[in-house]
């Protein structure tokens, strides 16, 4: 998954890298796995604006993966390697030795052909989901379970993985993409091996156009503004903000604690903040 330059032809074109997509086998999705999805642009059910800087974008279908792995026993062969819109991850469509098709994220590695496996008597090999306690420390692991039976919520972007590090009792400690060590219940599920897509990080837009695709929008800096609209703005030319930096609702924005009455403080092993 290498990634590919341009000519200079425009400013934009100067730095802008993407990815080969050389390991993409098919353009077209299996469409009983694709649902509508409407845009939200950052609203919440009240149409009020909640996530600044998001609309537009191109129309895309929603790809319904399988993050529970929850098909025990049924071995699974890799059909084809598919972009997803959604995510920065690519995903494989698996044909199911039953016939039922799912789609899975793809980890590095595995390839159209391969058979995969979930279950606690799967082995522990790359794309195959096993209940933690049946992992063997030390595994790179990745879309992890925080509740058993939910399905995978964290480790799931293009590049990541953990690492799975001790087993106590009731819960294992793994530590995090973040550095941040945790105790997740060994009755979570996870898959072995590190999310596909590697140089999906060092990728370069190059120009804003390719921003407003993924349906970001413009970021504008609270010192151009006027006072009513952010407590750095006003000032007669370029001035400081006066302040230690703030939101544009007046809260501190660098180094306020936010997290209040987490009930999942107590599964914090080592917090991603210490140095």
């Amino acid at each position: 998954m290498p990634l590919r330059s341009y000519k200079a032809t425009s400013p934009g074109m100067r730095q802008m890298t993407r990815s080969t997509f050389e390991e993409i086998t098919t353009d077209q999705p299996h469409k009983p796995l694709l649902e509508p999805q409407t845009r939200g642009s950052g609203r919440n059910n009240a149409g009020r604006l909640t996530v600044r800087h998001r609309g537009g974008g191109e129309k895309s279908h929603y790809r319904r993966i399988d993050f529970k792995r929850d098909k025990y026993g049924v071995p699974a062969r890799v059909a084809t390697v598919e972009y997803d819109p959604n995510r920065s991850a690519r995903i494989g469509l698996l044909h199911y030795r039953d016939g039922e098709k799912r789609y899975m994220l793809l980890p590095h590695g595995v390839k159209v052909g391969d058979v995969v496996l979930s279950g606690p008597d799967a082995e522990a090999r790359t794309g195959n989901a096993l209940p933690i306690a049946n992992i063997p420390l030390g595994s790179t692991i990745h879309n992890i379970e925080l509740i058993p039976g939910k399905g995978g919520q964290i480790v799931r972007s293009a590049g990541t993985s953990a690492q799975l590090l001790a087993k106590e009792g009731e819960y294992a400690q793994v530590r995090l993409p973040s550095g941040e060590v945790r105790r997740v219940s060994i009755r979570c599920m996870a898959t072995i091996g590190q999310v596909g897509n590697l140089d999906h990080e060092n990728q370069n837009l190059g120009k804003a156009g390719r921003a407003r695709h993924m349906g970001q929008r413009p970021e504008v800096r609270g010192v151009v503004m006027n006072p009513r609209d952010h407590p750095h703005g006003g000032g007669e030319g370029k001035s400081p903000t006066g302040m230690p930096p703030k939101t544009p609702w007046g809260k501190p924005a660098m180094g306020y604690r936010t997290r209040r009455g987490k009930t999942t403080s107590r599964l914090i092993v080592r917090s991603r903040r210490r140095k």
